[in-house]
């Protein structure tokens, strides 16, 4: 019997779409330290699919013009309906990465709440990735925000 998912892939792997695949696999690998696991090419060698690898997470990168309804948000003027959270080793030189490669930074690395150190980019097609590093725990049973507690 075959293994569902398969052993190498997770439960759940993010599929985002972009107009330049191959662009943004070299950018990714560069600005956050994806690894490449895969690039898949078409018959004339153009980059259709990729996918990437963060310790044990898995993202893939799908080709917009391979379907009509994927888009890039480069489409939709800045806006989004979703963006990746992904912990780090060490955000602060995470971050150097990112901006030394790149990176519009929407957000600068500062501690939160609920324990976690985090930073927020847009990429050059514009998505949106959030970067955290876990400093703390807290008791998150009944965790509410600073402005929520008065």
């Amino acid at each position: 019997m075959v293994a569902n998912p398969p052993v190498d892939m997770p439960r759940i792997t993010p599929h985002i779409f972009y107009d330049d695949v191959a662009a943004a696999i070299d950018w990714l690998v560069k600005a956050f330290g994806f690894e490449i696991r895969l690039r898949m090419t078409d018959k004339d060698g153009g980059v259709v699919h990729g996918e990437l690898e963060m310790a044990e997470s898995l993202i893939m990168l799908g080709l917009t013009s391979e379907n009509e309804a994927w888009e890039s948000p480069r489409t939709f003027d800045g806006r989004v309906s979703q963006r990746l959270y992904i912990f780090v080793d060490n955000i602060d030189a995470h971050y150097e990465r990112a901006v030394s490669a790149g990176a519009k930074i929407i957000r600068e690395p500062a501690d939160q709440f609920w324990g976690d150190r985090v930073y927020e980019c847009i990429d050059p097609e514009g998505h949106r990735w959030k970067f955290a590093e876990h400093l703390w725990d807290v008791d998150n049973r009944n965790l509410k925000r600073p402005e929520d507690e008065h």
